[in-house]
């Protein structure tokens, strides 16, 4: 059934924020997610109850630090770039 789903709010590190994009993919504490939106530092992601069951994030509280990580391919992307503008 649509609509039973939590949104949370994440702050992006500085490093992190640029290679957020709406839709696409970030891991939070090991959970591979969607970002649903994406603002100048901080993302959030929908979550449904079993994934909130069965794991860690379920139990986060405003406040709690998580270890956030970009899709590889962004990170590729990002790199690309980086050399292709000191060349």
């Amino acid at each position: 059934e649509q609509g039973e789903f939590a949104v949370f709010t994440f702050q992006a590190p500085s490093e992190v924020g640029p290679l957020l994009i709406p839709k696409g993919s970030v891991t939070v504490d090991g959970v591979s997610l969607t970002l649903v939106d994406v603002g100048d530092s901080d993302f959030s992601v929908a979550l449904i109850p079993h994934t909130l069951q069965v794991t860690t994030l379920g139990r986060l509280e405003v406040g709690n630090v998580v270890n956030v990580e970009t899709d590889i391919l962004a990170k590729y992307v990002q790199q690309q770039l980086v050399r292709s503008t000191t060349i």
